[in-house]
């Protein structure tokens, strides 16, 4: 069942044009989000949050519409841009107190979890934390209202190896409690491990959105890694 739904999106700037952007992602699969520095990326997702406003196109959550069923639709979303950008001289455990009075799904037992998964002391600050755990404190907010979607902009940005698998088993895990997860990365070996879905854009537009086992059979040539795809698509040449 598709859980998001963006049809035709459109965002112009002077430099750059978001052009009729269209996929789709489903309940239970994980949706891998591709494409160069640039593209697009940060754009459209910024846009399905409504944190900047499209010239063009919808963009429906659970059947709705995203206009008129904001506030209800984003109690039932978990958003992460990577890194935190505010409150940075609060303690953790004070920015928790405020951000659980929004949403009434907040779950504190999966609070805890995460806070200790992640080696988080909620005694410290955001400015305290290396990028890394800034990541980590902004997913722990994210997980910890029980979201039936998490959509997430460069997630494992700063994380060393070893916290990237951990962090990309967590979202096996929740694909398997059947939320969906969205996540726009650089690193296309996270992609492979773990995504069932791709949406590949390219210069603004969408150039591809399968699931993973297609985009590989119809665009890769034998032995081309996702990211040797990519790259080769990138120079324009589609041909695999």
């Amino acid at each position: 069942m598709s859980v998001i739904e963006v049809r035709h999106l459109v965002k112009k700037y002077p430099s750059f044009e978001l052009s009729d952007a269209s996929f789709s992602v489903e309940a239970g699969r994980i949706t891998g989000f591709i494409g160069r520095n640039g593209a697009g990326k940060t754009t459209t997702i910024k846009s399905m949050f409504n944190l900047i406003h499209p010239d063009g196109g919808e963009i429906d959550y659970f059947g709705k519409s995203l206009i008129g069923n904001e506030k209800e639709i984003k109690k039932r979303i978990g958003y992460s841009t990577g890194t935190v950008n505010w409150y940075p001289r609060k303690k953790i455990r004070d920015i928790v107190s405020i951000v659980r009075g929004f949403y009434d799904s907040w779950d504190d037992a999966a609070y805890r979890k995460y806070l200790e998964l992640f080696n988080l002391d909620e005694q410290k600050a955001p400015i305290e934390l290396s990028e890394g755990m800034k990541v980590k404190f902004n997913l722990l907010l994210a997980l910890s209202h029980r979201a039936e979607v998490l959509i997430l902009d460069e997630p494992t940005s700063g994380l060393d190896p070893f916290s990237r698998s951990e962090l990309l088993d967590i979202f096996t895990g929740l694909k398997n409690d059947g939320v969906a997860v969205f996540f726009s990365t650089h690193i296309i070996s996270d992609i492979e491990k773990c995504a069932d879905d791709i949406v590949y854009i390219s210069g603004g537009k969408i150039a591809a959105a399968m699931p993973l086992e297609q985009f590989v059979r119809e665009l890769s040539a034998e032995g081309e890694s996702l990211e040797d795809t990519m790259l080769r698509m990138e120079r324009g040449d589609h041909n695999a």
